[in-house]
């Protein structure tokens, strides 16, 4: 008997190990939303995970690949029905693939940087300022599955995914490290970019991103005592200027109004002027739809890069997308053309866009 009960609690930890580091189709344990988790989660294919932790291996991260990050933005109400963001995005409208796909079969990493209990605020606001400062609003308070705020760290979000990145890819060695930030998570992106920058003489010189991704990006109206009075996009764009001239590439591809419209975001025109921009036309929902015209940002961005670069109409020079090469990606964002979506405006597949050169 004591023999079988030995065994009985040998499964039952195995079987809790495993679920708690790795599962697929994007599920995730209880504990994942009852006790406060972020950071870095390595992807394979159909949705599986496995949760980056400091100096163990992990199946699903080579050091030697090239590798994408991605960042997802506000998360309202989103913990209490235990659910994450992934590379199945049907849900919020997508195509039935796995977006995870096209970049692993290519020979990427491809991971995804969490911080879906500190975004999970009835104010987007009050999710932003995390990604800079302690002080906001909100502190750092972060929310569990039974919908309760608890106190949150003594460090902002930037510097908590900053840290995860750091310390999982300190023995990163690959040809490229992306990073595509959606909505909200494009200023994390961008945070989290220039912290890179600013301790890259103490840590490893290859985490140094060659190419930012702004998806739909969202900065909202208004000074912010937090940031010395300035805007959200208004540090941004200084931090992109900075990263920029560091040697960056940017890329920013706006989806819907959700983020640029006067009453509720900051366009940052500006900070566009500053990237290789495409306008995209997701004409296949109706004007109404734009929660999905606005994720719609993230996963044509991922399925894009399952297809070659679209061309420019009545042109054979290359478009942008994820596929777009990074020496065609540096032309374009430093010229005076953005790139307007033409044909394929009515289809969720990448494969038939063709895209208008335009004056920003």
């Amino acid at each position: 008997m004591k023999t079988k009960k030995f065994f009985g609690i040998l499964l039952g930890i195995i079987i809790f190990f495993s679920n708690t580091i790795y599962a697929g189709t994007g599920t995730f344990p209880n504990s994942t939303f009852s006790n406060l988790d972020y950071g870095l989660y390595w992807f394979d294919y159909n949705d599986g995970w496995m949760k980056a932790i400091p100096g163990q291996s992990n199946a699903c991260y080579d050091k030697n690949k090239p590798t994408i990050i991605y960042i997802h933005g506000w998360q309202k109400d989103t913990v209490a029905r235990k659910f994450r963001e992934s590379f199945d995005q049907t849900e919020a409208g997508g195509p039935e693939v796995d977006l995870a796909q096209a970049w692993l079969n290519k020979g990427w990493n491809v991971g995804i940087l969490y911080w879906n209990q500190f975004a999970d605020e009835v104010e987007v606001k009050d999710a932003e300022a995390k990604i800079w400062s302690v002080n906001g609003p909100k502190g750092m308070r972060w929310r569990d599955s039974s919908g309760n705020y608890n106190n949150g760290p003594s460090k902002n979000a930037g510097q908590l995914l900053y840290e995860s990145l750091k310390d999982n890819m300190g023995d990163f060695n690959g040809s490229e490290l992306r990073i595509a930030g959606h909505s909200l998570g494009n200023q994390m992106a961008i945070v989290v970019a220039k912290k890179i920058q600013t301790n890259i003489g103490s840590i490893n010189s290859k985490l140094k991103p060659k190419r930012i991704a702004l998806l739909d990006p969202y900065y909202s109206n208004g000074a912010k005592d937090y940031i010395g009075n300035k805007w959200t996009g208004e540090l941004s764009r200084e931090y992109v200027q900075n990263l920029k001239d560091w040697g960056v590439i940017f890329e920013a591809y706006r989806s819907s109004s959700v983020t640029n419209t006067i009453f509720v975001g900051d366009a940052n025109t500006d900070l566009m002027k500053k990237t290789a921009f495409v306008e995209l036309k997701p004409w296949y929902f109706q004007s109404w739809q734009q929660a999905e015209k606005h994720q719609a940002g993230m996963w044509h961005y991922f399925y894009s890069f399952a297809f070659s670069a679209p061309k420019i109409s009545g042109s054979s020079s290359d478009a942008m997308s994820a596929s777009t090469s990074n020496s065609r990606a540096t032309t374009i964002m430093k010229g005076t053309k953005k790139m307007v979506h033409d044909t394929g405006a009515y289809t969720k597949t990448p494969s038939d866009d063709s895209f208008k050169s335009n004056n920003r």
